[in-house]
């Protein structure tokens, strides 16, 4: 029989007691620098929540309520023939006593190339009619959307001249129709986009020409700094705008509503800091002269991005008061954007009143 080589040998197991410690498995090794990573990535997101708790904490200063310049989105069936003279007279003992003095009604989406069918808005001269009939005062304005082609090969190209060309002129066309004011949203739209900035500046030569309204629903602003450079790197989708761009889209109409909801936030006190921090930032940059509206979610999905039980409109009061309240308490042209009418419940409109339009 051959002679064992030592070399060759393992060591041998220590005996209990022994002071030689024994290797540690291979997959011990990974598990420990990967609970390392993970906390790594996580004390970041940590730090944000708890950020955003403390914003919900303290209480909203006296008299951050209504100024009476809020907003309420409506949906297609205000324009197409499916609302009758009995629903606008609802609609209106819904309003009455309360801040809303804008409607935005879809009358969209616009096609792809920017032009728009008279089809889509063909009962507008009727509602804008009814509406004035019912509440004096308040302002009825052409929601316009659609999908930008800046994630996908399909969309509206902002980038071609004909485009932003046909847009302008559908909006002159909605106008001639009887609405008091154009309401664009387009998404997603992207930080820094100049383009859109450079239509903005033509519709507002439109509108003022015509007295008219130009508003707009606007992304979120950065959480944190250049959030949406990181996070587009990483998905393909920079969901915020900077604030700077946020400010040069403010500078450029008469209101800017925030779409302050599908935040991914998980619980109501978190979404609550979420809108508050949004509420500053968004004081910070829009000029005195421009409506600056935040949106309240009047919805209660639940899908990627939002959680009905955490966006709730008592958490998104109470934030929008407690920002408001830090950043300019006496802000007049100040106000909110209730999205939407045909999801919206009888609480959603309770907490509304009781809690901003009371």
């Amino acid at each position: 029989m051959p002679v064992p080589d030592p070399e060759l040998e393992p060591d041998p197991e220590p005996e209990p007691g022994a002071s030689g410690k024994k290797a540690r498995p291979r997959w011990w090794r990974v598990g420990r620098w990967g609970g390392v990573v993970l906390v790594v990535l996580l004390l970041p997101v940590l730090v944000a929540e708890s950020a955003l708790r403390l914003e919900y904490t303290g209480d909203p200063a006296p008299g951050t309520r209504t100024r009476h310049r809020d907003a309420l989105w409506l949906g297609h069936a205000w324009v197409d023939g499916r609302k009758s003279g009995r629903d606008v007279r609802a609609l209106a003992g819904r309003l009455r006593g309360t801040g809303v003095r804008d409607l935005y009604v879809h009358a969209g989406p616009l096609e792809h190339d920017g032009t728009l069918p008279a089809s889509a808005y063909r009962r507008s001269r009727w509602l804008v009619g009814a509406v004035h009939r019912e509440l004096p005062g308040v302002r009825v304005q052409a929601w316009l959307g659609d999908t930008l082609a800046s994630e996908g090969p399909d969309g509206l190209r902002l980038e071609r001249p004909a485009t932003r060309a046909a847009t302008a002129v559908s909006a002159g066309r909605v106008l001639d129709a009887g609405f008091q004011g154009v309401h664009l949203d387009l998404e997603p739209l992207h930080s820094g986009d100049r383009d859109y900035l450079r239509l903005l500046d033509d519709l507002r030569t439109l509108t003022r020409s015509r007295h008219a309204l130009l508003s707009v629903a606007a992304h979120q602003i950065d959480p944190l700094p250049a959030l949406h450079s990181v996070w587009g790197a990483a998905s393909g989708h920079p969901k915020w705008w900077s604030q700077s761009y946020f400010g040069q889209v403010a500078r450029r109409v008469d209101q800017i509503a925030v779409m302050s909801y599908d935040t991914m936030q998980p619980l109501a006190s978190l979404y609550g800091g979420y809108v508050a921090e949004q509420t500053r930032l968004a004081l910070e940059v829009t000029p005195d002269t421009t409506d600056l509206l935040m949106g309240l979610p009047f919805y209660h999905e639940n899908r990627v991005g939002h959680r009905a039980r955490a966006e709730t409109v008592p958490a998104a009061v109470r934030g929008v008061r407690l920002g408001l309240s830090r950043t300019d308490a006496r802000r007049a042209r100040f106000g909110v954007a209730l999205y939407v009418d045909f999801a919206a419940t009888e609480a959603d409109w309770r907490a509304y009143g009781e809690g901003w339009a009371g």
